[in-house]
């Protein structure tokens, strides 16, 4: 292989320049880079940093926290901090930081969706949000370096929680001195820091400008800047005005944007009404999968963001160590007849309509859905209304037999992160919605949440699956991955298995002096 100066000299990384990225999000404010709200996670990713993360193969590496140890019952965690980490201010991190990130968390006027993590699973957690005890006991700080938690049982997939965005480090003392005002110039110990707000002709803040650590602990970014606004539009990329965004139409490609794809999948769920009839026989709810052409839905909405596979899996076949199903129930309009005609419908008596619940607004993706919907059950003898929800609360107290379209990303990379609030009997969306009861699955679930080998958890949950598949309290519909445009220039961007919102931008570099169209 022959030596060439010029093709090397183009591939060494170039420091310096500002990256100009647009997301998934379609708003942005300030109060959004709040870690705890789960919003705006690219731009918290950058700023702020937790006690451990994931790599682009899931596999749990330190962050904050240099090392850790578990005690052999799965109880006790024990995280030692690095030495001389600071913050953006300069004040150094201490265990005290992390304590006070973790009980402000779960406290209720943080109003964070993931809280209840923590407050079933960490000793002590329930008595500090009722109000019976000033801290949390199973969150201690016992030295400046070291930070324990406590949990009420084994916890395999504790890991996995403490490296999402929402367990991100706050400093303690500035946050408690400015209150909400911390969030105008936020300060963490992240690989770049807050330097300015981009703003509109009118003054409205629509994104943010972020400036390099350069006493970050860990591998420094090449980048000097990072501009980040959801407002930045295709035209800006076509004009090579922004680097980095959502794939929306050829255009961007025939501009000489890069396709990327990838990310754990999110999968599409058609949830039913398990304890309202005629929905509460598992057989009709067979029949209503026979009903549905996968295909020919997938079809319908896609989109240039995402692309949809078909699935007939729970849990997303990406997931390792996991084999998905191979076997499900087959689009068959005949066979969807005969089992509606075998239990008294159609033609002794109509089939009652059943109501869709789609997620709100009424968008184009929506009326895709379902139209294409709409006419596949027709051809089964079943008609359907449409309404809007903007949270699964609002179709709590529905009597009638119902629909609902739920767009299913994990919280946290685990399987537990689907099936507990989804089909637990006690789940938070699974009472909102399906009010599905399996004892079986529930049995499965409690032991999978402490079983220590993921080989046999993994099996646990292949159990579950087996169980949803009979029982069928949902549809799998399909799965959705992630698609970006990246500028020719722009170099080392890797969709990372979390999604893009967990891009390390640390590792990206412009190199607009190389080659490009």
């Amino acid at each position: 292989m022959q030596y060439h100066p010029a093709v090397a000299q183009a591939n060494v990384p170039r420091p310096g320049g500002t990256l100009f990225v647009r997301d998934f999000s379609e708003a942005f404010k300030p109060g959004l880079l709040d870690p705890a709200s789960g919003a705006s996670v690219f731009v918290s990713e950058q700023i702020f940093d937790g006690l451990v993360r994931l790599d682009n193969k899931l596999n749990v590496m330190p962050q904050l926290a240099e090392y850790w140890s578990i005690a052999d019952d799965g109880t006790k965690f024990v995280f030692y901090l690095r030495e001389g980490v600071r913050f953006h201010d300069g004040s150094k991190l201490t265990a005290q930081d992390v304590k006070f990130s973790f009980e402000r968390l779960i406290r209720a006027e943080t109003r964070s969706p993931f809280r209840e993590y923590f407050i079933a699973k960490v000793v002590g957690a329930r008595e500090f949000v009722e109000g019976r005890a000033s801290d949390v006991s199973g969150f201690r700080a016992p030295a400046k370096n070291i930070f324990e938690i406590d949990w009420q049982g084994p916890y395999v997939s504790a890991l996995y929680l403490l490296s999402m965005s929402f367990c991100q480090v706050l400093p303690r003392e500035l946050v408690l001195s400015q209150g909400k005002d911390f969030f105008m110039k936020p300060v963490g110990t992240g690989p770049f820091q807050f330097d300015s707000w981009i703003r509109s002709p009118r003054l409205d803040i629509v994104g943010v400008r972020l400036e390099r650590n350069g006493a970050y602990f860990a591998k420094k970014a090449l980048l000097d800047f990072l501009e980040y606004s959801p407002y930045f539009t295709e035209d800006d990329f076509v004009k090579r005005e922004i680097d980095i965004m959502p794939f929306v139409s050829d255009r961007e490609a025939k501009a000489g944007g890069r396709i990327l794809d990838g990310g754990l999948q999110n999968i599409t769920f058609l949830m039913m009404s398990c304890q309202i009839p005629p929905l509460d026989r598992p057989s009709i709810r067979k029949a209503l999968a026979f009903a549905i052409d996968k295909e020919s839905l997938a079809r319908a909405v896609q989109d240039g963001e995402f692309i949809r596979r078909t699935t007939n899996n729970y849990i997303p076949a990406k997931w390792p160590g996991f084999f998905p199903r191979d076997s499900a129930e087959e689009y068959d309009p005949e066979r969807a007849r005969q089992i509606l005609e075998e239990n008294g419908f159609l033609t002794e008596k109509k089939f009652p309509d059943l109501v869709l619940f789609l997620p709100a607004p009424k968008s184009e993706l929506n009326l895709r859905f379902a139209g294409e919907l709409e006419s596949e059950l027709a051809k089964a003898g079943i008609s359907l209304t449409v309404s809007y929800f903007k949270s699964l609360r609002d179709i709590k107290d529905v009597r009638l037999p119902f629909l609902a379209r739920i767009d299913w990303g994990m919280d946290f990379p685990d399987p537990e992160g689907i099936i507990a609030p989804l089909f637990r009997s006690r789940g938070e969306i699974n009472l909102a919605n399906a009010r599905y009861s399996s004892q079986r699955l529930d049995r499965l679930l409690e032991e999978a949440e402490t079983e220590p080998s993921l080989s046999r958890r993994n099996d646990l949950f292949r159990q579950m699956e087996e169980v949803l598949g009979d029982d069928l309290p949902a549809i799998p519909l399909y799965a959705s991955e992630q698609r970006i445009a990246v500028q020719p220039y722009v170099r080392n961007v890797l969709i990372p298995s979390l999604g893009f919102s967990y891009l390390d931008v640390r590792n990206i570099w412009l190199d607009k002096k190389g080659r490009q169209p």
